[in-house]
């Protein structure tokens, strides 16, 4: 019977189907309704007056619903009550999905109340198909701040049943459909917070809702942190995760994860919210707390059930641009390129999934963080990952690589490849003085005037000074080490001579002070040579990211292949250079050759050619007759070359 039920709705050709019969859900209506409008004393209040509109808007917005969009409801209610994980699944993927392309794409799905009668007004799936139908809002559609508010609302509904229920819940999603309430809960946390930062372009009526007390708390950075540590300390799943990593036993674990560890849903909700904290604090510019939430699930571990593929982009990306930021670009370049590698591998798995448009997206913008490490700190990467970033990036690379000139491309650069940070305070609202001087414009003599299009106290401005200062401290390092690679000793006197092409007076002071720039530039703090995925995607000795050592952890050490010391007015220059990996090379180039001889034994052999007119006449000539001999050179191929 399930199986009946899904082919009504998720086969094909039923989608294209617009001559279905139709689905008798009968809407309760007074039987006195009648005799209520004869009476001619009849006076109706305000209330009641919009409640009869509202119900008879309800019933016309019902009555224009397609039939297989009701069936599918009706179908996608009925499997979520009977638990049935495979159907919910179908249902989800690629039900809500296909019928969203053909009849939703520019518009939105029937309000929740508008389908209540079909699913017998269960607020529990009503609850997660608001879920379903704010989410389209903000990815297809542009939401109004009713969208915002009540989206708000809807989640607390949600975590509240969840958290706050006698008991673990009896409801079984799956985990493709856990990690995206996750994941777009902190998308609207994250939008919200971007379109309360502008209050300039906000009207009367967005300014009166944001000042109120409905507004100060909608959205708020404490409730959004509370749900998900939340979520994390009713599934007990730190515990649960330290348990499998000590190697205890099946009933030793359970017995440690509790009533609602032991349960699917609230184990990866709790898993998927230690994601989402990372997301979260790094949002929020705290990249060391960031990181120090992610110490009991590590990078390069394998999940502990099987995660959607966002939830492993998603963590890498995350936690690279916390290295990038806390100036650890080896670890930063190392994340990147590890879930690259995994991601190509992967691709041709995936390319059918609702996920694969962001997927895309989060891996272009890791492949841009990548040329921005490249700059900043070049080290060995892995070939085939950095095939693709020259042939992306390969011009901002060359022009970030003059100095100063090269400002303007990071800086845009930097821009695309984060994430949108956010302020976790509010702009007072409630006060009309304070937020009447922060819509003001700044004065001619403000720095911040020179680019008006800035929103005062954009925190992603801050980041971005943040780097772009740090590269512009680097600006000197690229020519003097090219020149230093060319000696084994200089003295000091004549490498300012070199250095002061233009004239501009460039002493030795200066010149040390650029070479201490260029010591510092070839250290930092890594983990790379702790275990773990190196630089350059392969692995280490040992397998993966250990979960006891700290995502803090690491020591300092040498990323730079050019070493000096200087002795009173002499440079002694020493050059290391790092042995290439022939074991990587040796497989990638076989197994390409591997796939070229396989193309070449499926190609189809070409048509034989019909003789010409002369090779038959030379065919039929005279048995007496020579064909005349073409003198000339042979060549390597057998052909003739003439002289």
């Amino acid at each position: 019977m399930a199986h009946q039920r899904v082919a009504l709705w998720a086969a094909e050709p039923d989608l294209d189907d617009d001559n279905d019969a139709d689905v008798d859900i009968p809407i309760p209506i007074p039987s006195s309704t009648n005799e209520m409008y004869d009476d001619p004393n009849l006076q109706l209040d305000e209330g009641s007056l919009q409640a009869m509109q509202q119900h008879i808007a309800q019933q016309a917005a019902f009555e224009q619903i397609p039939d297989i969009v009701k069936r599918f409801i009706v179908h996608f209610h009925q499997a979520v009550l009977d638990n049935n994980l495979q159907e919910v699944t179908l249902a989800y993927e690629s039900g809500w999905t296909r019928l969203t392309e053909k009849y939703y794409a520019k518009t939105e799905w029937p309000e929740a109340e508008t389908i209540a009668p079909l699913v017998n007004d269960d607020q529990i799936f009503l609850i997660l198909y608001r879920e379903l139908y704010y989410r389209h809002v903000y990815s297809r559609l542009q939401p109004n701040v009713d969208d915002r508010f009540h989206s708000y609302e809807n989640s607390c509904e949600l975590f509240n049943y969840l958290l706050n229920s006698d008991g673990p819940v009896p409801l079984s999603l799956p985990a493709n459909w856990l990690w995206d309430i996750i994941d777009e809960f902190i998308y609207q946390f994250q939008s919200f917070a971007l379109f309360r930062s502008r209050p300039a372009s906000k009207t009367d009526d967005e300014l009166t809702m944001l000042g109120s007390e409905g507004g100060a708390q909608a959205w708020s950075s404490y409730s959004v942190l509370n749900v998900l540590y939340s979520l994390i300390q009713k599934s007990r799943v730190n515990e649960w995760l330290k348990a499998r990593a000590e190697g205890k036993s099946d009933e030793e674990i359970e017995e440690i994860a509790g009533e609602y560890g032991t349960k699917s849903l609230y184990r990866m909700l709790g898993y998927f919210s230690i994601i989402g904290l990372l997301r979260v604090h790094v949002l929020l510019g705290d990249f060391t707390l960031a990181l120090k939430v992610m110490e009991n699930v590590g990078l390069g571990q394998k999940a502990p059930f099987t995660a959607p593929t966002a939830v492993h982009v998603s963590t890498a990306y995350h936690a690279g641009i916390c290295y990038f930021m806390l100036r650890r670009i080896p670890d930063a370049a190392r994340v990147f390129t590890g879930v690259l590698n995994w991601v190509m591998r992967a691709r041709q798995y995936h390319t059918r999934s609702y996920q694969y448009d962001q997927i895309n997206k989060t891996a272009d913008r890791m492949y841009a963080m990548l040329a921005l490490c490249h700059i900043l700190a070049p080290t060995r990467l892995d070939d085939n990952v950095m095939n693709i970033v020259r042939e992306r990036y390969g011009d901002q690379i060359g022009r970030m690589g003059r100095g100063e000139e090269g400002l303007s491309t990071f800086e845009e650069l930097f821009l695309y490849a984060c994430p949108k940070f956010i302020c976790a305070n509010s702009p007072p609202y409630d006060d009309p003085a304070a937020l009447a001087s922060m819509i003001i414009p700044p004065t001619p003599t403000s720095p911040s005037s020179q680019n008006p299009g800035v929103v005062l106290g954009d925190p992603t401005q801050r980041h971005l000074q943040a780097v772009s200062s740090h590269f512009m401290s680097l600006t000197p390092v690229s020519s003097l080490k090219s020149l230093l690679k060319l000696y084994t000793s200089l003295d000091a006197q004549k490498l300012t001579g070199f250095l002061d092409i233009s004239g501009a007076g460039v002493d030795e002071e200066e010149v040390l002070s650029w070479m201490m720039v260029m010591k510092n530039a070839g250290r930092c703090v890594g983990r790379v040579n702790t275990g773990g995925t190196a630089a350059n995607g392969e692995k280490d000795s040992d397998e993966g990211s250990r979960p006891s050592e700290s995502l803090l952890s690491g020591e300092w050490m040498s990323i730079s292949d050019l070493n000096f010391v200087i002795d009173q007015n002499m440079v002694h220059i020493a050059e290391s250079t790092v042995g290439r990996r022939y074991a990587g090379w040796f497989i990638r180039n076989s197994e390409h050759a591997a796939r070229v001889l396989d193309g070449i034994k499926a190609s189809p052999l070409p048509p034989r050619a019909a003789p010409t007119q002369v090779q038959k006449k030379s065919a039929d000539g005279p048995k007496g007759e020579s064909v005349p001999k073409t003198t000339g050179q042979k060549v390597a191929w057998g052909g003739v070359k003439v002289a």
